[in-house]
């Protein structure tokens, strides 16, 4: 009997210097791909964030007045560990973050602001490969995202934003869902991989409500299983995959 065709994933573009990366919370990134973007900053490309909330409905035994500040601090440590500077927060509120024009307004300006060729985002389907149900906030923003890629190029949507200085911008090529089940590319996550695992350690105050482990192990455990389940289709090494969709 033939055995089964793995599919291969292929190499992210590589001819692009900006970067974007927008997702609902802290700590999405730093599960998602910051190995990826460790790498990518290596090289000299400019990677910024912007986050839609602070995360501040994520710890139950803070209140999010409290909780909010935290998160920020913690989220700004975790990106300069792989080379990034520029954190923006939307103050969309943690939890019942609405899909429609106001975010999709939002994440147009910061596309309009940052003038990137790569937007990355998270995934925006109802589960996680069918296996666990994905977050309403996930799914607003990473729609929104997608979404936002062309409206930031367009000059009648949202025009308020041409009167506020922010040009339309389109020259986003590609937009790169992480956490797809359906992934098309890969990055090789050696180079990163020991700083994306510093990165998540820097989210310490969520990570040690979240599991009783040592929170070393798991993050260690979390990022090295999910990179190398993957490096089947991508000469064995262990990756982080995108979705790409192409502009």
């Amino acid at each position: 009997m033939t055995e089964p065709t793995i599919t291969q994933l292929e190499p992210m573009p590589g001819d692009w210097r900006r970067a974007l990366a927008v997702v609902a919370h802290p700590d999405d990134l730093e599960y998602g791909c910051s190995a990826a973007i460790a790498s990518w900053t290596d090289e000299g490309r400019e990677v910024a964030y912007v986050l839609a909330t602070r995360g501040e409905a994520g710890i139950d035994t803070l209140p999010p007045a409290e909780c909010a500040p935290l998160r920020e601090r913690e989220q700004r440590a975790s990106a300069a560990v792989v080379g990034v500077s520029e954190v923006e927060f939307l103050d969309h509120r943690d939890g019942v973050v609405e899909y429609g024009t106001a975010l999709r307004r939002d994440i147009a300006a910061a596309i309009r602001r940052h003038r990137p060729e790569l937007v990355i985002t998270m995934n925006h389907r109802d589960t996680w490969g069918g296996v666990a149900w994905n977050t309403p906030d996930h799914v607003a923003v990473g729609r929104a995202t997608l979404d936002a890629a062309a409206d930031a190029g367009n000059r009648w949507i949202f025009p308020e934003l041409t009167e506020q200085g922010l040009a339309p911008w389109n020259g986003v090529r590609w937009v790169a869902v992480a956490g797809s089940s359906s992934p098309t590319h890969a990055v090789d996550a050696t180079p990163g991989l020991e700083r994306a695992v510093r990165s998540l350690l820097e989210h310490r105050t969520y990570i040690e409500v979240l599991t009783e482990e040592d929170p070393e192990t798991y993050v260690r455990g979390f990022l090295t299983g999910f990179a190398r389940a993957a490096g089947e289709r991508f000469g064995g090494k262990p990756v982080v995959t995108f979705e790409v969709f192409g502009r």
